[in-house]
């Protein structure tokens, strides 16, 4: 299989940080190996797969939650128990800032505790839905062996203690630094899932053999499953190209400038390359650019504040030619704060309507004339009625913004000069500022406030917005709720709060409706078209592979060949 152009596995320790955490790290690697308490994906539905999971479904009554697991076993002969589930509770509770996905779990619990070897139960502080506790909460939960609790002057009580986690956590954090050792060391090699490492690079080669103990339903059929590195596009489609090359790959992509275009009606084009099926896989989520509310430049903060501007940038958003044009058809719109792709019970019938802010440039100017701004194409606009324009923007104050964006993505590349065009229509000047992914997320991708990081910046697009994974119930609360981690732009409205936490209280979808038929319209991000994850190019003689899950995990132990 194919890896996206530098981009290999980097981190082999579950229990990620937000430094260490990508979706490479997560669904190509670690899950291969170490399989979290629930799996989530089932067919082309980001859904609890009851399958896969380690555990059966969790039983709620009251606030009082059970959760039995399934006859697992580690590769050194011990059972998967309760406690190994207890081992990362405790990890949570003691380094809540080392886990990229802390929402609060499980300190918004009492009294865990491990019932027997398979059972363990754990109070809710409030009522919650038992939907959103499964999807959001327990979906973060990856069973921890014995062996790993440990430091390195000998074994630990993580599991048991949360006093001892901290010295464990820096312990095992140290040692997946040494990627040299992946394959041989004591800790790693100990695995629940149906692989395990028999080599790895840090260039990113990496192959996995059976897992001869896995009791999981499915069992590897492939003798062994590789991951190969390419440094462009262009290199891994000429392998792809060549499929009688020595490093000819089963499983890889087609780069969307090299797709020819979705006609209309179809969901796939044709396909370039002969002896493959052309299967593009969109990623569970929502993708926007983020506006800076909390932006120290200027009055730039107050003029964000304002919905009117909001929707006048959202108009000049051209969502369906991004789609139709860069993007060659493989793209879906974004049109609120739940994913549209693919279509879920938790979708509005107002979501279902499409891009609520289609392109229109006309609309985006009518919008900063009758709010008090001189309007001047091909130059700045300015505010020559402060009481029109807003609280806190003075006169003569001019709609110049610096944009940063995520360079070597052909496809944001080109959505962004589209929309400087745009803008420049209407005489908002956007000076676009190319910048790494790892740049741009550490200074935008998260609450500025929060994680005490400058906020002198006003606009930025980090190329993908937001993965519901694994927290996979698109409820808000880690995104839009004020004062939220990940709450980029540092959006913030009571009533949006309040909608949502009666999401996360209640099973009732007409609460999921309300709120995000309430959040959509008031733009606290700027929506902009959800591209393909991959258009993944799947070898004709081999079978298994799909359907792909949105949820981004894949399960190569399905996989085989027919002659």
């Amino acid at each position: 299989m194919a890896e996206a152009p530098t981009y290999p596995p980097t981190y082999i320790f579950p229990y990620m940080s937000a430094a260490n955490v990508s979706n490479v790290n997560l669904f190509d690697f670690q899950y291969l190996m170490y399989r979290p308490l629930y799996w989530f994906g089932t067919g082309n539905q980001p859904t609890v797969n009851t399958s896969l999971s380690l555990a059966n479904l969790p039983k709620v009554s009251g606030r009082t939650v059970t959760i039995t697991l399934k006859h697992y076993m580690w590769s050194n002969g011990t059972p998967v128990t309760a406690q190994d589930v207890m081992f990362w509770l405790n990890m949570e509770l003691a380094e809540p800032a080392n886990f990229f996905g802390y929402t609060g779990f499980p300190a918004n619990t009492s009294g865990i505790k491990v019932v027997n070897s398979t059972t363990l139960t754990m109070t809710m502080d409030q009522a919650y839905s038992p939907t959103w506790f499964l999807y959001n909460e327990l979906s973060q939960i990856t069973p921890m062996p014995a062996a790993w609790d440990r430091t390195a002057s000998g074994p630990s009580s993580c599991a048991t203690t949360v006093k001892d986690c901290p010295a464990v956590y820096s312990y095992l954090a140290g040692q997946a630094s040494h990627l040299t050792s992946y394959v041989t060391s004591p800790l790693w090699t100990i695995v629940d899932g149906p692989w395990k490492l028999s080599a790895f690079n840090a260039d990113g080669h990496v192959t996995f053999v059976p897992n001869t103990s896995y009791s999981g339903p499915v069992k590897p059929k492939l003798s062994a499953f590789s991951e190969v590195p390419f440094t462009t596009d262009a290199a891994e489609y000429n392998v792809l190209r060549s499929p009688s090359s020595s490093s000819k790959v089963d499983v890889g992509y087609l780069p969307t400038e090299d797709a020819p275009p979705v006609p209309p009606g179809k969901t796939v084009g044709a396909n370039p390359l002969t002896g493959y099926t052309l299967a593009p896989v969109y990623p569970w989520g929502i993708d926007f650019y983020a506006i800076n509310f909390q932006s120290t430049v200027s009055d730039h903060a107050a003029i964000f504040g304002q919905l009117y501007f909001r929707e006048a940038m959202a108009y000049l958003m051209n969502q369906a030619a991004i789609i139709k044009g860069p993007l060659r058809g493989y793209g879906a719109p974004t049109v609120g704060p739940v994913a549209a792709t693919p279509a879920t019970s938790w979708l509005s019938a107002t979501g279902k309507q499409g891009d609520p802010f289609p392109y229109n440039p006309g609309k985006a100017k009518s919008l900063l004339a009758s709010h008090g701004w001189t309007v001047v194409p091909n130059g700045v606009s300015t505010c020559t009625n402060p009481a029109a324009c807003g609280s806190g923007i003075t006169q003569g104050t001019g709609l110049n913004f610096n944009f940063a964006y995520e360079t070597g993505v052909a496809w944001v590349e080109s959505e962004m000069t589209q929309l400087q065009s745009n803008a420049a229509q209407v005489g908002i000047r956007l000076n676009l500022v190319p910048k790494p992914f790892a740049q741009i997320i550490s200074t935008a991708g998260g609450n500025c406030v929060v994680t005490k990081v400058p906020c002198n910046w006003d606009m930025a697009n980090w190329g993908f917005g937001w993965s519901f994974s694994p927290d996979y119930l698109p409820t808000g609360e880690e995104l839009f709720m004020c004062g939220a981690v990940s709450n980029s732009g540092g959006y913030c409205d009571k009533s949006n709060d309040t909608m949502i936490n009666k999401t996360l209280t209640s099973p009732d979808l007409q609460y999921m409706y309300q709120w995000q038929d309430y959040l959509a319209p008031q733009l606290p991000v700027e929506y902009q078209p959800l591209a393909a994850y991959t258009l993944t190019e799947v070898v004709s003689n081999l079978k298994g592979v799909l359907p792909q899950s949105p949820t981004l995990s894949i399960t190569p132990e399905n996989w085989y060949f027919v002659k």
